[in-house]
C-alpha cells in the first residue's frame, strides 16, 4: 500500500486528481459558500451565553425562536448589488440563509432570555433557574 501525504496547500496538491477535483469542486460549488455563522457558547453561575458572529445583518434579519427545549437563532443575509458598475470577479463572502439550534437544560428560565446585537455579534443570555439544580451527589456503593 502506498501512502500518499496529504499537503493542505491550494498551489501544491498531494495528487493531480486532487488539483483538479479542488479546482472544479472548490470554484463552481455553491453549496460551500452558504452562510454559516460561528458560535461560542459560555457557562458562568448564572446564566448560559451565546454569542453568534453575523456581521452585516440588521436585527428585523434576525430571528430568535423557543420551542420544545430548543432555542432557534435563523436569519438570511443578502447579496445586494448597489452599484450597477461593478463587475464581481470574485465574492467570498457568505450569503444566504442559516438555522443554528441549540438545546436548552430543563434548569433554565424561559421567560428571561434576552438578546442584543452590537457590532456584528449576537448576544442571547439564558439565565439559570437556582431552584432546578442539575448537580447532585451520588455515593458509590
Amino acid at each position: 500500500m502506498n501512502t500518499v501525504r496529504k499537503n493542505s496547500d491550494w498551489l501544491m496538491p498531494a495528487t493531480i486528481d486532487r488539483f483538479v477535483d479542488r479546482f472544479f469542486n472548490e470554484s463552481f460549488d455553491q453549496s460551500k459558500s452558504a452562510f454559516t455563522p460561528r458560535a461560542d457558547v459560555a457557562e458562568t453561575d448564572s446564566a448560559f451565553e451565546i454569542q453568534v458572529a453575523v456581521p452585516g445583518l440588521n436585527k428585523k434579519d434576525i430571528s430568535i425562536d423557543l420551542k420544545d427545549g430548543y432555542l432557534t437563532i435563523s436569519g438570511e443575509r443578502k447579496f445586494e448589488k448597489e452599484n450597477q458598475s461593478k463587475n464581481f470577479y470574485s465574492v467570498q463572502t457568505q450569503y444566504g440563509t442559516f438555522k443554528k439550534a441549540f438545546q436548552l437544560p430543563d434548569s433554565v428560565v424561559e421567560e428571561k432570555i434576552e438578546a442584543s446585537y452590537d457590532n456584528g455579534i449576537l448576544s442571547v443570555l439564558i439565565p439559570k433557574d437556582e431552584t432546578k439544580k442539575l448537580v447532585s451527589k451520588i455515593t458509590v456503593k
